[in-house]
């Protein structure tokens, strides 16, 4: 009985640990993610490239009348 409990305290120890060394990774790169500048350079080039938006032209109107019900 003692060995079973034993067994079972072990298990119980390395899923505690398990947990917490998983959690402690996701913290490790959540916070390197968060103090990188990349994210904010993605958005300043994007903003470059959007251009005019959203324009109807000939093939967007084409789709429109074939997509009618």
């Amino acid at each position: 009985m003692k060995s079973e409990t034993k067994s079972r305290l072990s298990r119980r120890n390395f899923l505690i640990a398990a947990g917490a060394g998983g959690a402690a990774a996701a913290a490790a790169i959540a916070s390197r993610v968060a103090t990188t500048d990349e994210p904010q350079t993605i958005a300043n080039n994007d903003n470059k490239r959007r251009g005019k938006g959203y324009q109807e032209s000939a093939h967007v109107r084409s789709y429109y009348n074939t997509a009618k019900v």
